[in-house]
């Protein structure tokens, strides 16, 4: 079965730190493209950041950029995103998200559960 589950959520300070992981069975991880979501309560949900898996380019949000990093671990089938100097405003419930071939023109979507980030004093 194809699955994604994530990890590493918490509670943390602002200033903070802390390192998502999402992990895959079912398929291999690194021949296709993974993204980073975010969706926080009142709000739509928002494309965090991408990791490409033929060109290995990374896209990041304006509001995370220089404090997120996505990446790769190919031999443990799992992707990370590693979040810096957390704001208040990052609290969100954390999805990862890729997309499978099908026999058809469109996608499967394949999401985790989530994983809830909470940045609070």
């Amino acid at each position: 079965q194809v699955q994604l589950v994530e990890s590493g959520g918490g509670l943390v300070q602002p200033g903070g730190s802390l390192r998502l992981s999402c992990a895959a069975s079912g398929f291999t991880f690194s021949r296709y493209a993974v993204n980073w979501y975010r969706q926080a309560p009142g709000k739509e949900r928002e494309l965090v950041a991408t990791l490409t898996s033929t060109t290995g380019s990374t896209n990041y949000a304006d509001s995370v950029k220089g404090r997120f990093t996505i990446s790769r671990d190919n031999a443990k089938n799992t992707v990370y995103l590693q979040m810096n100097a957390l704001k208040p405003e990052d609290t969100a419930l954390y999805y990862c998200n890729t997309n499978l071939p099908t026999p058809y023109e469109t996608r499967k979507p394949v999401w985790g559960q989530g994983t809830q980030v909470t940045v609070s004093s």
